[in-house]
């Protein structure tokens, strides 16, 4: 074969191997048509297919040239639409214990006729994306699955391993969670050093401009307990002195004028020390008052006005979310239960929260007893030097200024698994809101187009970090 003809033989049998990494404009349509992809795709638990989904998301790695052996889609064999996609871009150092980037592609439920848009058409409008899951959470997911691709496009070898997990079931974990299952039955998967996940964004003023970019470190435990009260019941024109409706009644308002102990961890500390030199004076004063004396009630609940999530933050809260009882208009009640939801600050024991209920209600005939699986405990995470190192170097460089505020999660993400199971697990997105937030679980649900691409950036930049550096 001639020189020339085997030299052009050469180039097209390498093909994309010698093209090199698409430029920035391309890739960024790239990333748009793999985010619109993922997000049009049905993922709700009732007709969706979150295999779908990590199939269409493992047809991308595999294009960008990941080799098949390095991915699977796993799920139980009696839940095929729940399948989770695991996929490896391996390290230099086979002894570096891996990263990991977790995302859920589940979406809670939304019906055409309760949204402006069609909540499974990703529409880009006025500067927004609006979708089901177009924040919560495709679009980490997406950003994720991405960065990915990117780093095998571009040769890049990082010094650990990273692990990309794409999971099924976190917005409907009593039904069947992907993360919970794959620490219980092959905890290998999703064993690494530490976890990148949902839970914390960051916070635009006013204008738009990015003030406070937040990194979760921990959660507090989900936990229901169930409030009865019982009686024989009877003729409504017999009335007794016990009517487990007003037995119970009374209960629920004692319980709903306790306030739980206010109690600082390292996380919720570097939060309201943060957030005072952000907020107003006042709001500043008290969140001062309250580092100096968790004791000071006062000003607990004048933060707790302007803003519920900071009460939340703060202390152990229970709340009554359900109620049920009685069975005829003429009749007394025979039986009444409720639903208190608490979300208890880490370390806080399910048995004492569940003692301090009964010591509230104090009625011996109002039993008080836990629902569902306990709650997950586990120490929230260290804000290491190894880990927020990268963090600030990468802020300051796509937003100068920005403060770097450590959160603790008064919700549940699949972190509280991986925590529970030795993987430290950061919330941490680098995508911005502002005070309206996503709508996530709402209606019309949405998240800003700059702030997704900024994510995009910062996440690629911190990941490469994370995966390049020394222990």
């Amino acid at each position: 074969m001639p020189y020339r003809a085997a030299l052009i033989f050469m180039l097209v049998a390498a093909g994309p191997a010698l093209a090199g990494p698409p430029s920035a404009a391309a890739s960024e349509s790239s990333f748009r048509e793999l985010y619109r992809e993922l997000v049009e795709i049905n993922t709700t638990r009732s007709v969706g297919s979150c295999t779908r989904a990590a199939e269409a998301m493992r047809a991308r790695l595999l294009a960008a040239g990941l080799p098949a052996t390095d991915t699977q889609i796993l799920a139980p064999s009696d839940r095929p639409a729940d399948g989770a996609l695991v996929a490896v871009l391996h390290g230099r150092d086979r002894a570096a214990a891996p990263i990991l980037l977790l995302a859920h592609i589940d979406v809670v439920e939304a019906r055409r006729e309760d949204w402006q848009r069609d909540p499974f058409k990703l529409v880009e409008e006025n500067g927004w994306f609006y979708g089901r899951g177009s924040s919560d959470d495709k679009a980490m997911a997406a950003v994720f699955t991405d960065t990915v691709v990117r780093f095998r496009q571009e040769g890049f070898t990082p010094r650990r391993d990273i692990k990309l997990a794409l999971t099924c079931g976190e917005e409907t974990p009593n039904v069947f969670d992907s993360v919970k299952w794959l620490t219980e039955t092959q905890p290998e998967v999703l064993r690494a050093a530490f976890a990148l996940n949902e839970g914390a964004g960051g916070e635009l003023d006013a204008s738009g401009k990015p003030v406070t970019l937040q990194i979760q470190a921990g959660e507090k435990v989900y936990q229901d307990f169930l409030l009865e009260a019982s009686d024989v019941g009877g003729h409504s024109s017999r009335p007794t002195h016990n009517n487990p409706i007003v037995r119970l009644s009374s209960a629920l308002a004692r319980l709903g004028a306790h306030n739980f102990a206010i109690a600082f961890n390292p996380a919720t500390r570097g939060y309201f020390e943060a957030q005072a030199k952000l907020v107003p004076a006042a709001a500043a004063a008290d969140m001062q008052a309250l580092l100096r004396d968790p004791g000071n009630e006062a000003a607990a609940e004048r933060l707790w006005t302007v803003n519920p999530a900071w009460n939340g933050s703060l202390r152990t809260t229970c709340v009554v979310t359900q109620i049920n009882g009685g069975h005829a208009p003429n009749a007394l009640p025979q039986h009444v239960t409720a639903n208190v939801n608490c979300r208890i600050l880490p370390g806080v024991p399910v048995a004492d929260v569940q003692r301090e209920i009964v010591a509230v209600v104090a009625d011996e005939l109002v039993v008080v007893a836990p629902t569902g699986d306990l709650g997950m405990q586990s120490p929230p995470p260290p804000l290491s030097e190894q880990i927020m190192g990268p963090v600030r170097r990468v802020a300051s460089e796509i937003w100068p200024g920005v403060a770097i505020v450590p959160t603790l999660s008064t919700g549940a993400t699949d972190g509280r698994f991986l925590n529970a199971s030795g993987v430290a697990t950061y919330g941490l997105s680098g995508m911005f809101h502002d005070a309206e937030g996503s709508h996530a679980h709402g209606l019309d649900e949405r998240i800003r187009v700059r702030s997704l691409l900024d994510g995009r950036r910062f996440l690629y930049e911190v990941v490469r970090a994370y995966a390049d550096a020394r222990d």
